[in-house]
């Protein structure tokens, strides 16, 4: 498949979005950077200040707020109020999927206050968190205790109830699992204003295993127990160049962390963290990461690279060098590594800023990126926002590990395994940039498809076209519909589905859904 030939599309017809769009730098320089470091620098004084607290003194203010969300949800009147959500503005979400569901009649009920480190447990290698904790919050307190994470995400302002109620896949990923795989308790605020925790042994457990995905539609996270583990203080990274088919891409990025023998548990076989990046269709670098110490990454004849200083090329590109100049090896402060792609915002910062790479604006502004993503979808506007969901791609795809070879050839045109990687695809599909007519929404339907037939996953946090029928021939539905119905979230929380739906959701449409919840139909005999 990776020898065919694109189809040839006709020019499409530039409109004024288009204008719009190719000098919206301007905006971004002007307004949205500015305001992006102001908020950044405001967040960072805030967690200081949390951070200057005792640990007593965060369990009271945590304890007074979980009372505040409790008596919140027991005054919500069934009968004459809407489906609860959180109070946080739509536009606030990281991710390209609308969150249109807000604009239906709801019950807000404010989390704003839970960003706090509740512990770090040392003995029982623990970290205790609330919701709206970040991947830098908590890199920051963790990592000069040689702690971190099981799965750090890479993006400094991905929220540990976002990785958990969403998708949270990372480069540790083949030893850890999903994020939500290292997470050991939730606890949780249900419909009728109790507050549990649930763990994977306890009287909660059903609730335990249907949080992961379900999107904050089984009730109201409040902290979390996620799993720690012991650091050094660098990451000795090996960058190998990859030169190939499709196919043969995929199996160097599958060659990287399972070894063909079988030989899982050998340390010397399995890095620490796996990244590939594939800038064409017959070229990659395949990364593989190990902790270091300092001692060993200061001796003489290693090159140190702290990749997070502003002036610094941006990583992927940084990793493209691998190409020409071949195999290489560097050592990258461990905090540095885990958030190399957080100033360019992967392959994006490229599209919003076309001159954000250069040297020059990289030395004179680079230490205003990365544009706040909140940020930048409060200043689209809808015209701005629909052509982003018809002509961008921002989707991640979880797939078999033995069809990431079939996922690449599917994505670049358009036996069950033991385990799941991450394809992520993000950037402007070739036919937008050639001006040609690119149908968006029947690309996206395409690819779902492909996913269901394959056996694999895509996260709700990504645009979707598919229909309910079709998004729980995707998904299970048995353990969390038992779920909802036990505790109390129909009628109370809107489903996953119609959370994830693109496109405006209407109070009837809603009320319609959980009805069905409620008294469901006959099942379907076709199934």
């Amino acid at each position: 498949m990776s020898d065919l030939k694109a189809p040839l599309r006709p020019k499409r017809k530039k409109i004024w979005v288009d204008y719009f769009v190719s000098f919206r730098w301007i905006i971004v320089i002007f307004v949205v950077l500015p305001i992006s470091f102001t908020m950044y620098f405001l967040t960072y004084l805030g967690d200081v200040r949390s951070e200057m607290k005792s640990y007593k003194r965060r369990q009271k203010e945590h304890d007074e707020n979980v009372a505040k969300v409790m008596k919140r949800l027991k005054q919500r009147n069934p009968s004459k109020d809407g489906l609860v959500c959180t109070a946080r503005k739509p536009w606030v979400a990281v991710g390209m999927r609308n969150v249109d569901y807000k604009r239906a009649r709801h019950f807000e009920v404010d989390l704003s206050e839970f960003r706090n480190i509740l512990e770090i447990d040392e003995k029982r290698m623990i970290a205790r968190v609330e919701p709206l904790v970040n991947m830098g919050q908590i890199t920051r307190t963790t990592v000069p205790m040689n702690l971190a994470l099981a799965v750090v995400a890479e993006l400094d302002d991905l929220t540990v109830g976002g990785l958990i109620n969403g998708y949270g896949i990372e480069g540790s990923s083949h030893l850890y699992g999903l994020f939500s795989d290292t997470v050991v308790a939730y606890e949780i605020v249900l419909a009728d204003g109790r507050l549990v925790r649930a763990t994977k042994d306890n009287e909660y457990q059903d609730l335990f295993y249907a949080i992961p995905w379900s999107q904050g539609t089984l009730g109201l996270l409040v902290a979390a127990e996620i799993k720690l583990i012991r650091i050094k203080e660098y990451m000795k990274l090996t960058y190998k160049p990859v030169i190939g088919n499709l196919q043969d891409l995929s199996q160097a990025y599958i060659d990287s962390f399972a070894p063909r023998d079988g030989d899982q548990d050998n340390p010397e076989k399995v890095p620490d963290f796996v990244e590939t990046m594939i800038y064409t269709p017959t070229e990659g670098v395949c990364m593989t990461g190990r902790y270091a110490s300092k001692e060993e990454a200061k001796r003489k004849g290693n090159k140190i690279n702290s990749v997070y200083w502003w002036y610094k090329p941006w990583f992927y590109q940084h990793a493209q060098t691998a190409l020409k100049r071949g195999q290489f090896v560097e050592y990258i402060p461990t905090r540095d590594y885990y958030h190399r792609h957080t100033r360019c915002l992967y392959w994006e910062g490229k599209l919003i800023l076309p001159f954000g790479d250069q040297l020059w604006f990289r030395y004179l502004f680079g230490w205003l990126m990365p544009p706040k993503v909140a940020l930048l979808k409060a200043t689209q506007g809808e015209a701005i926002r629909n052509y982003y969901h018809e002509m961008h791609v921002i989707q991640d795809l979880l797939v078999p590990l033995y069809k990431v070879g079939d996922a690449l050839e599917w994505v670049h045109h358009t036996q069950y395994a033991q385990m799941y990687t991450d394809i992520g695809v993000y950037y402007a599909p070739g036919p937008v940039l050639r001006g040609e007519v690119f149908d968006g929404a029947g690309a996206v339907r395409k690819l779902e498809t492909w996913l269901i037939e394959n056996h694999g996953f895509q996260p709700q946090y990504a645009v979707s076209e598919l229909d309910e029928r079709k998004f729980w021939r995707m998904f299970d539905a048995e353990l969390y519909e038992q779920v909802r119905k036990k505790y109390g979230a129909v009628g109370t929380f809107m489903s996953v589905y119609y959370k994830s739906k693109k496109g405006r959701k209407t109070e009837k449409e809603v009320q319609e859904a959980e009805q069905a919840y409620l008294e469901p139909a006959e099942a379907d005999q076709d199934d």
